[in-house]
């Protein structure tokens, strides 16, 4: 009996099945990739970010140690002498004053250098102006050096209050006036080829002098002059 070549459906069928491994590596090759394209694509995006950021913290560092180095200490204002060549009052109240005062103004940074501009000065007493601001000239100190002026303050009447008049006649009669020089202008430092903004300097001198009514010419001072210096 011959076989028949053609047997059953259903029957001596072999299904013939990748392995189960092959499955799961065509599987895996198949699934997309979360970040797109492989994750190739934000490797530019991540390395500009890594720069910027290395950049900024570099130029932070910098300008910090620059500030360290040549961080700029504030100008020392001393006054080291006075002169009084009037000071008197009279009906209605008003004031003449004519002052002048050896200040000396110095520079302690070692690595930078000042600019002074817009540079004024004015005399005032018990809160109350009795001169004229008076214009100086502009000032350059180089570093670490320092430089004397001797203004000359006042010459023109001024109206003041009769407590203010008053106040005057009682402290000379005492033989001590509290006076006070003021400095008004604009600095700015210099490090090499930078320079810095303009900041606004005020100075405030507070003087006890020792002063009888009618007396003329220098006048002894009575406390420590250091001055206050605000920028």
């Amino acid at each position: 009996m011959e076989e028949d070549p053609n047997p059953p459906k259903g029957q001596n069928q072999h299904h013939h099945l990748p392995p189960p491994n092959k499955i799961q590596m065509n599987n895996h090759k198949a699934s997309p990739s979360p970040y797109g394209g492989g994750g190739g694509g934000s490797s530019p995006k991540r390395a500009a970010c890594t720069f910027i950021t290395v950049f900024l913290l570099a130029v932070g560092i910098t300008l910090l140690v620059l500030w360290l180095v040549y961080r700029p200490h504030k100008p020392r204002f001393t006054v080291v002498g006075a002169a009084v060549y009037a000071l008197n009052t009279t009906s209605p109240p008003l004031l003449s004053a004519a002052l002048q005062f050896n200040v000396l103004i110095r520079n302690p940074n070692k690595r930078v250098s000042i600019y002074y501009d817009r540079f004024s000065a004015f005399v005032s007493y018990r809160n109350q102006p009795i001169t004229q601001q008076v214009l100086l000239p502009p000032l350059f100190l180089e570093k670490h050096s320092q430089v004397s002026l001797s203004p000359v303050i006042g010459g023109t009447p001024m109206p003041v209050t009769v407590e203010v008049a008053n106040g005057l006649a009682m402290d000379e009669s005492y033989g001590v006036v509290g006076l006070k020089l003021v400095f008004l202008g604009r600095v700015k430092w210099k490090a090499g080829g930078l320079r810095t903004w303009h900041h606004g300097l005020y100075v405030k001198c507070d003087l006890l002098v020792g002063l009888k009514k009618g007396f003329v010419g220098q006048v002894p001072l009575l406390q420590a002059q250091a001055c206050d210096v605000d920028l």
